[in-house]
């Protein structure tokens, strides 16, 4: 069965190591095989990566899409432990990723990333609110 993506007009996606742009028109693709997918929605840039949960998705992104997402790991483990030091809170999401990258499931790790960036984004927001009452 293939996946089936549709792609806004100008929307880009990642197929491999591809970035496929859309023309200028909707455009439903079928993909059959094997190979890292990544929307233009769910791929984090460096620039983008601003925060350190952000970074710990930019990392995780490139395991994804590397073939070889070993060479990723000391990164990987250096910006975890920042992290949970800087706010323990965030162990439960880091322990889920990890999980997810010893099952070899990175798309999935991918997921448990984006939550812990929401994760993140919520601290902020409540840290800010509390300090403006």
């Amino acid at each position: 069965m293939a996946l089936k993506v549709e792609l806004k007009p100008g929307e880009r996606m990642i197929i491999g190591e591809s970035v496929i742009t859309n023309d200028d028109q909707r455009t439903r693709l079928y993909i059959k095989g094997s190979a890292p997918i990544l929307r233009e929605k769910d791929i984090m840039t460096p620039e983008a990566a601003d925060s350190p949960a952000k970074k710990v998705y930019m990392v995780v992104q490139m395991m994804y899409l590397d073939k070889h997402p070993e060479q990723h790991h000391q990164t990987y483990f250096k910006l975890i432990n920042d992290l949970i030091a800087a706010a323990p809170s965030t162990l439960p999401h880091i322990e889920r990723i990890n999980n997810k990258i010893l099952t070899d499931t990175l798309y999935k790790a991918l997921k448990e990333a984006k939550a812990l960036v929401a994760y993140e984004r919520e601290l902020i927001e409540n840290a800010s609110g509390s300090r403006s009452v």
